[in-house]
């Protein structure tokens, strides 16, 4: 659990094997887009300040961090596709997503800290799960940012695209507005047609 008054530090990468990356995902709620992850290798000597869990944080405040994040780590990006998520299930294509941040790091790390419970397989260094890692872990926490906001942009890109179901401003959680454009204008193919709340849009046998 969370540090009780505290936010996230560096003490969970101390003594861990070097350069150590911090992995977490956006996206598991929403229904619709991709789930997207980061993996982040902070430089301990340039850590930027105000590094929280994302969720904590304004947009303003993610969207200043992320970049101040992209001046002074490394960072990879991965994601699944609606089509991976209805495959393999939410947590299955976060986890594809994870793998997929980690390998696209410009430096293969030395070790992995996970948000969540479980880790990602057939990953290039040994990895640890932690629970609440976004509220934990600096690393962890900077890539919750990293994430948060590519996914937010890419749900923005796409309300352009489908105005009617307001991305822009829910990025594909199931709000009244969201829920008003599905029985305006029927599902989309970036919806998760798989989660259960979107039913009576799933093609009929």
């Amino acid at each position: 659990m969370a540090k009780s008054g505290q936010g996230p530090d560096f003490s969970y990468e101390q003594g861990r094997p070097a350069p150590l990356c911090g992995v977490d995902e956006a996206g598991r709620g929403p229904w619709a887009g991709p789930v997207v992850a980061a993996a982040v290798i902070l430089d301990p000597a340039r850590l930027p300040q105000g590094i929280d869990d994302s969720k904590k944080l304004s947009e303003t405040a993610r969207e200043s961090l992320a970049l101040s994040i992209r001046q002074s780590a490394l960072v990879g990006i991965g994601a699944a596709s609606v089509a991976e998520i209805a495959q393999l299930n939410i947590l299955g294509a976060s986890l594809l997503a994870m793998r997929r941040a980690v390998l696209a790091l410009p430096q293969r790390p030395a070790f992995a800290l996970i948000d969540g419970k479980h880790c990602p397989k057939d990953l290039p260094c040994p990895a640890e799960a932690l629970v609440d890692g976004d509220a934990l872990s600096l690393s962890i926490a900077a890539a919750s940012i990293i994430a948060k906001v590519v996914r937010d942009r890419a749900m923005q890109r796409l309300s352009l695209r489908y105005p009617a179901y307001a991305w822009q401003k829910n990025k594909g959680y199931g709000t009244k507005a969201h829920q008003q454009g599905l029985a305006a204008a029927g599902a989309c193919p970036h919806h998760r047609l798989s989660f259960a709340p979107l039913e009576p849009w799933r093609p009929k046998m």
